[in-house]
């Protein structure tokens, strides 16, 4: 085994490059994955755009696909060899918060050795480590922390495209449809049909609702909702949303709605729509501050929810997602719409960051023009 491996870094502001890194060496609790396949994250466009902090040199990317290249001495129950995914959030499952319930912030409130808080701004989310606090999952080998706690083996049978999805983007839009607290019969409103908003379209159909609107500016990816159980599809550039939905409740609103885009007019849009007592599942990442309307937000008496949500992560939560995808449950593999090899990452950044040619998710691999 060679002792160095390709691998995509952020270089500075608006420049990422494939380098030469250093192999990392296997710790106790880890495990050394020889990356088959990943994928660029819309969180990495905010990284290479400078919205986002990390380190210069940091290997990017957060969803692993890959086999198992080598256990560290003390990971019990999987093999060398064995095909595995991660996910995007990697929690050690021994923090405050991972034992209060919250495993996906691992990390938030780490204290420095004067018992201040060193949690600041968007690192509060440290349970999101790969291509954040450590080196990624854009290169031919990444090395998963606490990896008895983290790893998932792939059931026989499914490719690399069909549980490319698992590790962040439909374990996000499922948590949207968790969050929503979906009944059976419930009317469900999807805001932004990209990758994630297309998984809680998804999401809310396993969970029950009997009417999903799903909305979006992009009538090809409306086409897409339709197919992964979206009842109704408003293009928002056709129609006033408010209105329409109004019209399809009677007046009454949605029971709930799920924002995933992250700015202030579609979380706008989402509370207005709700009906007393609904439920805002937000999944979108904000950049600026939010205001909640006094209209909207019913001065505060409307008996509304709010929920926000970080991609879960650990095994358990991958074993389900792949069960879904095993069983029939969701096909998310159209959402692949192209294949990169990792050498010609830079240029499938260029195509996802600008929206070109129909892009839904790239699929990155080492090695694919060999």
């Amino acid at each position: 085994m060679t002792k160095t491996m390709r691998a995509a870094v952020f270089v500075e502001k608006g420049r990422i490059e494939v380098v030469d890194k250093k192999i990392p060496d296997v710790g106790p609790n880890d495990a050394l994955v020889r990356i088959t396949t990943t994928t660029i994250c819309g969180t990495d466009i905010h990284i290479l755009k400078g919205e986002y902090p990390v380190a210069k040199g940091l290997t990017v990317g957060h969803e692993p696909v890959g086999v198992i290249e080598k256990l560290g001495s003390n990971v019990k129950g999987y093999q060398e060899g064995q095909r595995v995914i991660a996910g995007a959030i990697c929690p050690s499952f021994t923090s405050y918060p991972c034992q209060d319930g919250f495993p996906s912030q691992d990390g938030s409130y780490l204290l420095n050795e004067d018992g201040t808080c060193s949690c600041h701004g968007y690192k509060a989310t440290a349970g999101w480590r790969f291509g954040n606090i450590i080196d990624g999952t854009q290169a031919e080998y990444v090395l998963v922390p606490d990896a008895e706690a983290n790893l998932a083996p792939i059931p026989d049978g499914l490719t690399d495209e069909e549980v490319l999805m698992c590790p962040d983007i439909m374990s996000t839009g499922f948590k949207g449809a968790e969050n929503a607290d979906i009944r059976i019969g419930d009317i469900v409103a999807v805001f932004a049909q990209g990758p994630i908003g297309l998984c809680a379209t998804a999401g809310a159909r396993l969970r029950g609702a009997s009417v999903i609107i799903a909305i979006d500016g992009n009538n090809d990816r409306l086409k897409i909702a339709k197919e992964l159980g979206a009842t109704v599809t408003l293009n928002f550039k056709e129609c006033d949303i408010y209105d329409e939905v109004m019209k399809l409740t009677g007046g009454r609103g949605v029971d709930s709605s799920i924002e995933c885009l992250g700015t202030q007019k579609t979380f706008e849009q989402a509370l207005a729509i709700l009906k007393p007592g609904g439920t805002l599942s937000s999944l979108g990442v904000y950049s600026e501050d939010l205001v909640i309307p006094l209209k909207h937000f019913a001065a505060g008496l409307g008996d509304h929810t709010i929920r926000t949500a970080l991609c879960p992560g650990g095994k358990e939560r991958m074993r389900r997602l792949l069960n879904v995808v095993k069983s029939g449950g969701v096909d998310l593999k159209p959402l692949v719409t192209h294949t990169y090899d990792l050498e010609n990452i830079v240029e499938a950044y260029d195509l996802f960051a600008n929206q070109r040619d129909g892009v839904l998710k790239v699929a990155v691999k080492p090695g694919f023009n060999k």
